[in-house]
């Protein structure tokens, strides 16, 4: 028996909606989607909506919160000390694959002031009857994504925002979740992507992202410590009497040794 969401709702989760998943399969589901900074790859923005909706109509949120969120970083970072590090207006291009791609979103994106690299799907020839903005605005995009640097945004998209889905979603647990209520979802993706942001924070200043890779990397480092203890010589009990009684011993050097070869 074929379920509707005009005629029934979950009692218990009245958010979820009855949706097709990619598989095939029908679940009563949520939508999650994330802006991310083609810059550094950084998660910007997070939503959670309906899983009904198609992608033309849950972009404008998407778009809208990514908006706020690099507002308020603009305005906690930004200075005259170090001057306009984040642009405090928002995204000035967007890039999206072809399920985002509609004469309307186009359009008012581009109204908006933001440049549109949003791939075409193949729809044959278009007619445009009284839609001269529309044309316009579709023709530009068509002929950004077919430039270089289209091509190149493109491929960065694919690398840098389909990497969050393998990470947030699947490896990351997130594909199927035990929560109730949209907001409760979206407070677990926050987390999750604000923990994703902080291992890229982490890989920029130690070199290691997460704790296991800051593991392998120590253990590359005292690898190579003990290898060199190997090559000293062999110092006798006197010796190293001696050396104990120094301000710097053999434990405070290794350390060096570990710090200067971490750096």
């Amino acid at each position: 028996m074929a379920g509707s969401n005009d005629d029934w709702q979950h009692p218990q989760d009245p958010d979820a909606r009855i949706t097709k998943m990619k598989d095939g399969r029908t679940h009563l589901a949520h939508k999650a989607e994330h802006a991310v900074d083609m810059e550094t790859g950084a998660i910007v923005a997070v939503t959670v909506q309906p899983a009904d909706e198609g992608d033309t109509t849950t972009i404008v949120d998407t778009v809208a919160e990514a908006g706020e969120r690099i507002a308020e970083t603009a305005a906690e970072t930004n200075n005259e000390a170090v001057g306009e590090r984040v642009n405090p207006e928002g995204p000035s291009e967007i890039v999206t694959d072809k399920g985002y791609h509609s004469r309307k979103v186009v359009s008012d994106l581009s109204d908006a002031g933001v440049r549109t690299y949003c791939s075409e799907p193949a729809r044959g020839r278009q007619k445009w009857p009284g839609q001269p903005r529309e044309q316009q605005a579709v023709y530009a995009n068509r002929r950004r994504i077919r430039g270089e640097r289209g091509k190149r945004l493109l491929r960065q998209r694919g690398e840098k925002l389909e990497r969050w889905n393998e990470h947030l979603y699947d490896r990351g647990g997130m594909r199927r979740v035990h929560l109730r209520g949209r907001r409760n979802i979206l407070k677990r993706l926050v987390i999750h992507a604000g923990a994703a942001n902080l291992g890229l924070l982490m890989r920029q200043l130690v070199g290691a992202g997460t704790p296991k890779a800051l593991r392998n990397r120590c253990a590359r480092v005292f690898s190579a410590v003990t290898a060199l203890s190997w090559l000293l010589p062999p110092l006798s009990d006197l010796e190293i009497h001696r050396w104990a009684r120094r301000p710097c011993s053999w434990m405070s050097c290794a350390t060096a040794t570990v710090i200067l070869a971490a750096n």
